[in-house]
């Protein structure tokens, strides 16, 4: 299972090897989310109930990421990615454990669980619905059958299948580029992920009569969700991923990089909230927090 985790860690779902992007991507995607209102995926709902606000923003983003991955802005990311360099056999949070009668295997069983449990009393001490509970856990189910899926397919086809799961800032641009290059979009995880959510949001908007067209308002700020998108866009590229496939996905796997990108964003998400927040009425921050 340890060179199996070894393997997942670099087969292209986390294609960073340095700390240094994934401290410095993080910290750039938190910062960016709390400006742009929402991470990738948030930006891809929201964009399927209406929201032209989001819609514009999630272009950007994907546009920057693009830039950053293969474009004029890829020579800066892989700079900065190659400040601290780690080995892939150091990526994987498993691989550092000491191996007490062979229990080092159950480490990721174990996180797991502790987890779950500190989720069930954050939900029973807020009080929150049942429904939040089991669409909690159908999202991280997803997580896990990404994993499976691709995993499975990529031992029976004769084709190279990169096993993944959910992530949506990579799959974004390989969206965006297939839409402009390509007559027929080609087949792969990622590519069928982004309209699939797409597709799911608008016909839940529409079932819930929820959907609505929404623009800039006068408390939101044009500036500053441009600027969180072009944070999430080069972040997500130099952290190896956005929340969902860096944090969630990448700390399924227990990949180290994705869990030190994810305390960066959390980091870098408090700061810039608690600098908009203190900064209410300036320039580029000048948009009430319960816009979407």
């Amino acid at each position: 299972m340890n060179g199996r985790s070894d393997s997942i860690c670099h087969l292209g779902q986390f294609p960073t090897a340095g700390d240094t992007g994934a401290i410095i991507g993080g910290l750039m995607f938190g910062i960016g989310m709390i400006l742009a209102r929402g991470c990738a995926s948030r930006l891809l709902v929201l964009s399927a109930t209406g929201n032209l606000r989001a819609l514009l923003t999630g272009l950007i983003l994907t546009v920057v990421a693009q830039a950053s991955l293969r474009g004029v802005l890829a020579p800066v990311r892989e700079d900065i990615s190659s400040l601290w360099l780690v080995g892939a056999g150091t990526r994987n949070m498993m691989g550092q454990l000491p191996d007490f009668a062979g229990l080092a295997i159950y480490a990721g069983l174990a996180m797991g669980a502790g987890i779950i449990v500190v989720a069930l009393l954050f939900w029973q001490h807020n009080r929150m619905s049942f429904a939040y509970l089991l669409t909690a856990l159908g999202v991280g189910a997803t997580i896990v059958l990404g994993w499976w899926f691709t995993a499975v397919l990529s031992e029976q086809s004769f084709d190279v299948i990169t096993v993944q799961s959910v992530s949506f800032t990579g799959p974004s641009t390989d969206t965006l580029m297939a839409l402009i290059n390509q007559p027929q979009l080609p087949l792969s995880f990622g590519i069928g992920l982004v309209p699939g959510v797409f597709i799911g949001s608008l016909a839940s908007a529409l079932l819930a009569g929820e959907f609505k067209v929404q623009s800039f308002s006068e408390e939101a700020s044009l500036p500053g969700y441009i600027a969180g998108a072009a944070l999430m866009g080069f972040g997500s590229m130099l952290a190896g991923g956005c929340a969902v496939g860096d944090g969630v996905s990448g700390g399924a796997v227990l990949a180290m990089t994705s869990w030190i990108a994810l305390l960066a964003m959390w980091i870098g998400a408090g700061l810039a909230d608690f600098a908009i927040n203190r900064k209410a009425g300036g320039s580029i921050l000048r948009y009430s927090a319960a816009n979407t």
